[in-house]
């Protein structure tokens, strides 16, 4: 079974939904204009919103974050994305040098090791990548849905992050339902990992398929606490100290 025959139903409400997203990223692109960014995960909802530009012709670039450690299937997003809608997608990748001193001081999965290791990975990987995506950016977009998890229920349609740049959340209201509607009625491109029970895909070592009754997001970073799991692209965190080896050995 597809995630579409999973999960694709048409709920009341659903057409008003999608206008009154349109008409936000409409607003956002015109107050914007040339400044602001999709910031993709390749997930479901950010596809959603990457039709919505195309479908729209609106103004708004589309960027996401190679991390190194991302699925195939994920990766193959991408030339998917430019060939469907013949728009490009950026490309924002760690700094390679850093990488290796990294991983060379670390190893391969230091995510296992400790959760400020976990964070230091997703900082190296995702938030200083994010941090040049969003060089000169005024405003950017993202998918985040208030169902997504418990840290995220209150997440609004528009705010301020802590750069001063707009934060468009169009599918903030939206249900996961509502999202494969969309990606069926528009034959939305969608990574085929959603077919596997993998209902949030991040970096493939701390991704899992989640087993029915499990929460959203219980297949990202499942061996730590449900309370530290988030990379930080999404909160606002105090400096990251990037932990040596002896100091995780000791």
């Amino acid at each position: 079974m597809s995630a579409i025959d999973r999960y694709a139903r048409l709920q009341p409400g659903h057409g008003a939904r999608v206008a009154q997203s349109v008409a936000l990223l409409q607003e956002a692109a015109l107050a914007h204009a040339g400044t602001i960014v999709q910031a993709s995960s390749l997930g479901a909802e950010d596809m959603v919103i990457t039709d919505f530009i195309a479908r729209h012709r609106l103004p708004i670039d589309i960027a996401t974050l190679q991390t190194g450690r991302l699925h195939a299937q994920t990766l193959a997003l991408v030339p998917r994305i430019e060939q469907h809608y013949g728009l490009r997608v950026a490309l924002f990748a760690p700094d390679e040098r850093a990488v290796i001193t990294f991983v060379g001081e670390h190893g391969e999965s230091p995510m296992f090791k400790s959760i400020a290791l976990r964070k230091a990975c997703c900082n190296l990987r995702k938030l200083q990548p994010l941090t040049r995506l969003l060089q000169h950016r005024t405003a950017w977009v993202t998918g985040l849905r208030r169902e997504q998890s418990d840290t995220r229920a209150d997440v609004p349609t528009e705010e301020v992050d802590a750069q001063q740049r707009v934060k468009f959340n169009p599918l903030a209201h939206w249900t996961w339902a509502d999202v494969w509607h969309h990606i069926q009625t528009h034959n939305v491109p969608y990574n085929p990992l959603h077919d596997e029970f993998f209902p949030s895909i991040g970096c493939e070592p701390c991704s899992r398929a989640i087993t029915d009754g499990e929460p959203f997001r219980a297949g990202r970073w499942w061996w730590e606490d449900e309370t530290a799991k988030e990379c930080g692209l999404h909160v606002d965190a105090s400096p990251l100290k990037i932990p040596t080896a002896q100091e995780t050995t000791a």
